[in-house]
């Protein structure tokens, strides 16, 4: 009877892994797109650390994002079984500041701003804050795709992607500031490794620049994604609209959002230090 009743739980069990491992797929590919965005994102904001402080940002950002998901996943579930009106303008906000801060960041590439210095803490705080908005799209994004699924199902696969593209993301991001460590390196060899170390050298600081201006261009469209699809007669207007178009017109509505959030933001600024009569 008790072997039975054991073979009956290991049973139950391992359907219910292959439940999360299949759903878990799914809300993959929903969020591939924002995963994307994520990795461009969390590349540029650890970009211009000294060499030798790279990893340890990295690791910091990553550790911090895992907690960021262990806030965001139980807080998703429970807004989504009791406060499932809170979710629309929790997104909308965040859409709103990814495009306040994706317009700061084209202002000073322009020249129309000063570039502030960072320190190393207040880069990893911004890439932290800029993690939690796009972590919580990612888990509402996937919460969409088991929101039929019993809840203990639900939980499991929200904490399996969160794991996964926490590793995932993170994992690559510091692959990369290490590539031209990696082609330094090479380079003191002989042969293909030296050529192939060299080319690393020349490829390393165009593919971080290259991170930059996406990690910029993902900030308008995550964000103005959101308010697109937030905003029911633009969202109206987008949908029968087909890719890559309709992405397009997303993350114009997200450097027009930034633009007329930053405009408001120096206006108040600004009303703000005059004297007070």
């Amino acid at each position: 009877m008790a072997g039975s009743s054991l073979f009956a739980l290991l049973d139950d069990l391992a359907a219910l892994l292959d439940d999360v491992a299949a759903m878990t797929k799914v809300a993959t590919k929903k969020t591939s797109a924002v995963l994307g965005d994520d990795l461009a994102l969390n590349a540029e904001q650890v970009s211009g650390v000294s060499t030798d402080r790279e990893w340890p940002v990295v690791w910091a950002v990553a550790k911090r994002s895992l907690l960021n998901k262990a806030m965001l996943v139980p807080a998703a579930l429970a807004i989504s079984a009791f406060a499932h009106a809170l979710v629309h303008p929790l997104l909308m906000l965040g859409g709103a500041y990814l495009c306040f801060e994706g317009f700061e960041k084209l202002l000073t590439k322009q020249g129309k701003a000063p570039a502030p210095v960072l320190t190393e803490a207040q880069r990893i705080s911004g890439a932290v804050r800029t993690d939690f908005i796009l972590s919580a799209e990612i888990i509402v994004i996937a919460l969409g795709t088991v929101n039929e699924a019993p809840l203990l199902q639900q939980a499991f696969t929200l904490v399996a992607l969160s794991v996964l593209m926490t590793v995932g993301v993170y994992g690559l991001v510091a692959g990369i500031v290490k590539l031209d460590d990696v082609g330094l390196a090479l380079s003191k060899r002989r042969g293909v490794s030296a050529s192939l170390g060299r080319a690393l050298l020349v490829a390393a600081p165009k593919l971080m620049k290259g991170l930059s201006i996406a990690g910029t261009v993902a900030m308008f469209l995550v964000g103005g994604g959101i308010i697109s699809h937030g905003i029911a007669p633009v969202n109206a207007w987008l949908t029968p609209i087909r890719e890559p178009l309709a992405s397009l017109l997303e993350g114009l509505v997200g450097v027009a959002s930034g633009a007329l959030l930053v405009g408001g933001m120096a206006l108040w600024r600004s009303r703000a230090s005059l004297p007070s009569r």
